[in-house]
This record gives structure tokens, sequence and C-alpha cells, in this order.
């Protein structure tokens, strides 16, 4: 198989077809979704192909034949049957209900000029949108497509700003009504974007789109599979380690049966032959860390958290949930659905290496006002398990938690997560098998760390100065009658219990002691 252009940033189907690069045929996905259907909904994260399944939708509804040669749905169409396509494109700069209004308009002007229709502005972009659909379906006998791309950016540009978010939204919530009521015009509707905003707001004149956002049917129909790239991309495989690519980019699922690779990502390590998180890197996640914040959310709250399908989507301007925005912007994915009465419920995880290790990495970074240097102390950590070095061990952490600024604890309440969360991220950064909130059969384990051929199964606790003894060996006391080293007791290991205590009566966490024993 030859070698085929790599077209970064190109997002229109016309032209990657026509300059030979690299495709992946998703036609028959698209064939079944226009065939069964004419209102949808689709969700995914930035920089996932959600584009160029619009503008492969676009072309196809137009009739542009040549482009579909040798792809699936060029001998299940009928090419003879033309369809005026209505495309609203919102991936712009927005600060404002103006800025909506204004590039609206100016993409119906532009719609109906090159329709060869007269060009008759209107004052809103409601009542243009409303007559155009009229003029579109009786000028060509066809009912129109209407395809909106990226329909809340807008919003997620100013989320931070919540009453110009509300006003945006609002807007916005205006133009979109006008599609439901002009179906007599209208022929297929697709709205994309990242998130899943509930519809009792933003989409509340379009509650007729079927979601297909979590639809087994439709759970590769954006990104690339393993099989596309030992395919499609076999030529681009070769001098890569295929394992390494897998566990780099591989892993996002939305309830199909094959999890799928972020075609950024994919693209960009064929072209520059080296590993680095390129989709992470296009977008820094400071609201999601600011949020954190906010809400008191740590890093082991990330550690496979379980969330209702409501949960999962609820997506509001006014009541963003936490763990929505954490799966809906790509940071987290489904690894797991079961049934609790009449409810779902999904577990969720990081998608991959690049996801993992770049998040933790940025949080720090987003936390980190001194010059710590996380990875080298998670190196050192490492090194001290490894040979047992408790008591040094413990030394290091104190003084090491001792240079965390006071606000990032919080309550104290909440100061042994947080401590547990720095030891926790300052080991996975340098690559150790470190598994938080570990279920036994009594209890969870707040950290469970597996490195060179022993298991230490960590907890930890607040306690007053004169009960740090006590607390610590009640810790390690915990573990062993809750059983929470039993699951690792076949791996044949040595095995170490280690609990921590940390004086709740100093503004850091360099008074602690260490209890370490031998199970």
């Amino acid at each position: 198989m030859n070698r085929q252009r790599l077209l970064l940033g190109a997002q229109t189907f016309r032209e990657i077809r026509e300059t030979d690069c690299y495709y992946v045929d998703k036609t028959a996905l698209i064939h079944r979704l226009v065939s069964r259907g004419r209102r949808y909904f689709l969700s995914r994260p930035r920089r996932f192909g959600k584009s160029l399944l619009v503008h492969t939708l676009k072309d196809l509804f137009e009739g542009n034949e040549p482009l579909f040669k040798g792809l699936f749905i060029h001998d299940n169409w009928d090419w003879s049957i033309r369809h005026p396509v209505l495309r609203l494109s919102f991936n712009g700069t927005f600060t404002c209900p103006e800025d909506i209004e204004r590039s609206a308009i100016m993409q119906l002007s532009i719609i109906e000029r090159n329709a060869g229709l007269e060009v008759i502005p209107s004052e809103t972009a409601q009542d243009y949108l409303l007559d155009l659909l009229d003029r579109l379906h009786h000028a060509t006998g066809q009912q129109v497509v209407v395809l909106v791309d990226e329909y809340d950016k807008p919003i997620l540009d100013v989320i931070d700003n919540k009453q110009m978010a509300l006003a945006i939204r609002e807007k916005l919530h205006g133009i979109y009504g006008i599609i439901k009521g002009s179906e007599e015009h209208v022929r297929f509707v697709l709205v994309t974007g990242v998130s899943m905003f509930t519809k009792i707001n933003l989409f509340s004149d379009l509650n007729h789109l079927d979601n297909i956002s979590l639809h087994p049917n439709y759970a590769t129909i954006c990104g690339f599979t393993d099989k596309d790239l030992d395919t499609v991309f076999a030529p681009e495989i070769k001098g890569l380690d295929r394992n390494k690519i897998h566990d780099w980019y591989n892993g996002y699922n939305w309830c199909g049966d094959e999890k799928v690779y972020n075609p950024y990502d994919v693209l960009l390590l064929f072209e520059r032959r080296k590993f680095n998180p390129y989709w992470f890197e296009t977008g820094t996640p400071s609201f999601l860390l600011t949020l954190m914040m906010d809400r008191n959310i740590s890093l082991l709250d990330l550690e496979k958290p379980k969330v209702s399908e409501s949960e999962l989507s609820r997506f509001d301007v006014a009541n963003i949930g936490s763990m929505a925005l954490f799966f809906q912007t790509g940071y987290l994915t489904i690894v797991g659905e079961e049934t609790s009465g009449t409810a779902t419920i999904y577990s969720l995880d990081y998608p991959n290496f690049e996801v993992r290790d770049s998040l933790i990495r940025y949080f720090f970074e987003f936390l980190e006002p001194l010059d710590i240097n996380i990875s080298n102390q998670g190196h050192s950590f490492a090194e001290l398990l490894a040979t047992n070095e408790f008591q040094t061990f413990a030394d290091q952490l104190g003084y090491f938690l001792a240079g965390i600024p006071y606000q990032w604890l919080g309550e104290n309440a909440r100061k042994e997560c947080w401590y547990a969360t720095i030891l926790f991220g300052c080991l996975r950064m340098v690559g150790l098998d470190v598994r938080a909130e570990e279920s036994s059969r009594r209890g969870r384990a707040d950290m469970v760390v597996l490195h060179k051929d022993q298991v230490f199964v960590f907890e930890l606790k607040m306690a007053y100065t004169d009960k740090l003894e006590e607390t610590a060996v009640g810790a390690i006391a915990q573990i062993q009658d809750r059983g929470y080293m039993d699951k690792y007791r076949h791996l044949n290991l040595t095995m170490h219990l280690i609990g921590i205590a940390f004086d709740r009566e100093v503004k850091t966490g360099k008074s602690l002691l260490l209890k370490a024993v031998h199970a």
C-alpha cells in the first residue's frame, strides 16, 4: 500500500478527496443515519471530526457524486436528487449576543447569494432563517438540509460569565427554534457540538432531535478505530511502536463495541513521528481546574467515578454537572455500564495515557506558584518506596507538603483528600501503577501502589497533635481489619501496609507521622 497525504487541519470532505489524502470511510454509518431518521444531535469533544462529518453530509445531499467514488455510499445513493443545504457554523469568536446575530445574518446572506437567490436581508437572524428556508424549498422544489456545526461554542466561550452565557443561550435558542417551526421545509437536520445542553433550555424548541451521542450504532461515526489504523494507515505505522500508539491515544468510548482514537492525535503522530499530547495541548483546561478548586474536587475524585445517565448528559449554564463537564469535553470517557433499578449507571475513567498524564501534569502546573519539581519529587518517592526507606519517605513527604499553599487545602475535612491527591499525582506522573479508592469487601483503601514487585497499601488520616501515633497505628489496623490488601495476595508480591497521620492543627503537611508494617 502506497503512502498518501496527511492533510493536517483539513475539515472539508472535498479537500480530502480531491487531494488524495487518507480517508476513513464513514459513509456506511452516514447512510444508516440518513436512512433511519431525519433529525439528529451529536456531541463529541473538540477536534474529533464533527466538522468533517458535517461537510460530508453537505456534499452528499448536494449530489457531488465524484467525491464519493470508491466509498460505500456511492452505489447506495440516489444521485439524481439534490437538496439545498443550509449550513451554519459557530466556530468563531463570540463575546455577546450581538456577535451571534451578526454572524448568523452574514452566513445566511452568503447561502442566499450562492443559491442564486435575490438577497433580501432581514432585521433579525430568526426572520432571515425562516424566510430563507421557505425560499430555498420553493426555488429548488426540494426540502432543505440544515446542518449546524459547533452549536454551543458561543456559550462555552463565555461559560465562566454566567449572565453573558445565559444571554447568548437565549439568542441561540431563538435561532434554533426556527428550525422546528419550519419542518415542512426541512428534509434532514444534524446539530453538532461539544456539550449536551439540557433540553429544558437551549433545546426546548428542538426536542424532536434524536440524540445519538451515546447510541451504540454511531459510536465510531467520529474518530478512528484500531482497524482503521491497521488498514487505512498501515503505511504510516511502520517504524512506530504499535502498542504505544494504542496506549497513548486510543480509549474513547461512547457505548459502542469499539473504542476510538482522536484523529488529531493520530495524524500529528504520523506526521511528526513523535509521541506528544497533541490533542491536550490544543486547549488548556483552565476552566475545568478552576471548577475543581471551586467545588473542592480532587484528582482522586476523577478516578473511575460512577454517574447516572441523567447526570452525564446534564449540562446547563446555571447548573453544570462536574463529571458531565469532564466527560463531554473529552477528559473522561465511559469504561463500564450497569443498571440500578430503572437507571443506567456509567463508570468513567481517563481515555488514555495522553489525557491522564497531561491532566495530572497540568493540574500541578495550575496549582504551583512555587519552584517545586513535581516529577523529580515523584521519582524520589518511588525510589524510597522501592528500597523501603519509609522514614525518609515520610520526611520528604512532610517537607514537600509544607510548601503547598494553605488555601489549596480547604477545610480540615478535605485536607486528607488533598494530601492523598498530591501524593497520588506525584507517583502517577512518573508512571507508577497507582490505584486510588480501591474497593475491597469491607470498604475502600485510600491508595494502592504496585511498584518493583511490591504492593503498598496506604491509609491516610487527619489527627490532633497528641493523637498522631495512635491514628497512624489505627490506620494500619483499618487496612488489616477491612482486608484492603486481600485482593492482591494472589500476586505473591511483598506487601506493605502504610498508615499516615497528618497533624490537623498545623497549616501545612510538614507535621505527620508514618507507620509501616510488612503484611
